[in-house]
């Protein structure tokens, strides 16, 4: 039915009849050097890893996946975030057992797109592999902007204070997670958060890089 009402294209380029096609995945995989080091403009003191650029059809599947409610990019996503954890894992950069947290996002805009895509793309990520959970610690406050289009003075005035730590806090080793590091500012007010909780962050995880 959703076929009906909805052209069938791809999440990533737009190619007719297809909701994922075979090039976009192949864009999407992970190379054997991926994740690489990424050094943002602001440091978050902990490494940061990034799967790929944001650009061509990664970029536009994160996108569409936030912006369209396009659900079915969840899963190629996943399949690529699953690969940079079991590469950081193999890596010897963090261990099990581990906790991923997903970078804060706004309530709000939660709620437009129907949940938090980055809590999704998480748990499909790793569902089934007995040491490792996800935990969405953290929260942004009220009053925070949507940061897109800031520069980084001004993404770190609107960041700053607004990241908290809601419920338990994770008690393993974290990874926080994210679908995009810009300027870093997000990255490090939650990894300042959860190590004022006593939290071990050991990396900073996303799936693209500008």
């Amino acid at each position: 039915m959703l076929d009906l009402i909805l052209p069938l294209e791809c999440g990533g380029c737009g190619a007719p009849s297809t909701r994922w096609c075979e090039a976009c995945a192949l864009e999407l995989a992970v190379r054997p050097d991926e994740p690489h080091v990424v050094n943002p403009r602001v440091d978050p003191e902990a490494p940061v890893f990034a799967l790929g650029r944001y650009a061509g059809a990664r970029r536009r599947a994160i996108l569409t996946l936030k912006e369209n409610g396009r659900g079915d990019l969840v899963a190629p996503l996943a399949l690529a975030l699953a690969v940079g954890v079991y590469r950081l894992l193999t890596w010897g950069m963090v261990e099990t057992p581990l906790t991923i947290v997903p970078a804060p996002t706004r309530r709000s805009a939660a709620r437009r797109r129907g949940g938090d895509p980055v809590t999704r793309v998480a748990r499909a990520a790793v569902a089934g592999h007995p040491d490792i959970t996800v935990a969405p610690a953290l929260r942004m406050k009220a009053l925070a902007r949507d940061s897109v289009g800031l520069g980084t003075s001004a993404r770190e005035r609107n960041i700053a204070g607004r990241v908290v730590l809601r419920g338990r806090r994770p008690g393993t080793e974290v990874v926080v997670v994210d679908d995009v590091v810009t300027t870093g500012t997000t990255a490090r007010e939650s990894v300042r958060i959860l190590r004022a909780a006593g939290v071990r962050v050991a990396a900073v995880l996303a799936i693209a890089a500008t």
